[in-house]
């Protein structure tokens, strides 16, 4: 199984982008998946998180500006970022919990975008 995430970039402060993570593999179902991010010298945060039906949370810094979504036919998780600020700058990883069958669940990460907002 392997997590494939893009669409990290260079943005203005006020800026959006919209970041994807596609799973592949052998996949019989997928739980939660979920966006972290990391800043170089901090600790890895957990951005957002939804679940296999579509219930959602998120780090208080980025409610109202942030949205994450999924579409289970394409194995994807989206996250949506709008209004960003400098102090979102950071590599964004995807992470889920999937099933290779219906008794076992692992937890795999993306290998990480990068995202940089200039103030």
């Amino acid at each position: 199984v392997q997590l494939q995430a893009c669409g990290g970039g260079l943005v203005q402060s006020g800026g959006s982008l919209r970041l994807s993570c596609v799973a592949s593999g052998n996949i019989f179902s997928i739980d939660d998946m979920r966006w972290y991010r990391q800043d170089p010298g901090k600790q890895r945060e957990l951005v957002a998180t939804v679940t296999n039906t579509g219930t959602t949370t998120y780090l208080d810094s980025v409610k109202g500006r942030f949205t994450i979504s999924r579409d289970n036919a394409k194995n994807t998780v989206y996250l949506q970022m709008n209004s960003l600020k400098p102090e979102d700058t950071a590599v964004y990883y995807c992470n889920a919990d999937i099933r290779a069958n219906v008794m076992f669940s692992r937890a795999y990460w993306g290998q990480g975008t990068l995202v940089t907002v200039s103030s």
